[in-house]
């Protein structure tokens, strides 16, 4: 499905990147299952990218196991931009509704479905 993962430099992009999710407490198992789903964050940056988001989501209050626990089901996650993240837990924050579970749920819904459920509004209209 994702046959640009073929192109990835192995030293440069894919070594980095699991290391990083082992030194996050995954093992390779996990690290290989969450690839598989969402090959594409193979293609994120790790330190301009991947780092500044899991550092919001621990400055946001998410332990350890609230980030293992979304990049093993929901890596799909991070490839939101940083900012959308960002005022995603803010509403969430708001609203008194932010968990790792409610935060993988409300960052992939689109604007329309967010507004919806969480009465939050975009800026960009």
């Amino acid at each position: 499905r994702h046959p640009q993962i073929c192109g990835y430099s192995l030293e440069a992009n894919l070594k980095p990147l699991v290391q990083w999710w082992l030194d996050l407490g995954f093992d390779k198992s996990q690290v290989a299952k969450a690839i598989a789903m969402f090959p594409q964050i193979c293609s994120l940056s790790l330190e301009a990218n991947l780092k500044p988001k899991v550092r919001l989501l621990g400055a946001r209050g998410f332990s350890q196991t609230d980030i293992a626990r979304t990049l093993a089901t929901s890596p799909q996650s991070l490839s939101h931009s940083l900012e959308r993240i960002a005022s995603r837990i803010g509403v969430l924050e708001a609203v008194g509704q932010l968990t790792d579970a409610s935060f993988r749920t409300a960052v992939t819904m689109t604007d329309e479905k967010f507004a919806s459920r969480f009465g939050w509004t975009s800026k960009k209209k």
